[in-house]
């Protein structure tokens, strides 16, 4: 499975983006899809993941300003970020695979916040 990934950047407190990805392979290889991420100096966390019938997870820390959704058609997944707080920056990765933890990543986008 290869995912790639794209829509990282800068952007002021407050503001938005839009990440999408798309896979490639194995379609039973996407049972879920999403997005974890990684701040510097901090661990690996779940941001937001949907299934293939669309039961969406978030993170608390997300909740009410992330929205994940999918193109089962075109394989392809989206995350719209609202409302970005500094502490949202971080090298956001795409995932898929069988559970939320991914079994498959991408190479990952940063999001950098400014205050």
């Amino acid at each position: 499975v290869q995912l790639q990934a794209f829509g990282g950047g800068l952007v002021q407190a407050g503001g938005s983006l839009k990440l999408s990805c798309e896979a490639s392979g194995s379609i039973a290889s996407m049972i879920v899809m999403g997005w974890h991420r990684q701040a510097p100096g901090k661990q690996r966390e779940m941001v937001a993941t949907i299934t293939r019938g669309g039961s969406t997870q978030y993170a608390d820390s997300v909740k009410g300003r992330f929205t994940i959704s999918r193109d089962n058609a075109k394989n392809t997944v989206f995350l719209q970020m609202n409302s970005l707080k500094p502490e949202d920056t971080a090298v956001y990765y795409c995932i898929s695979g069988w559970s939320s933890r991914g079994d498959y990543w991408g190479q990952g986008t940063q999001v950098t916040v400014s205050s």
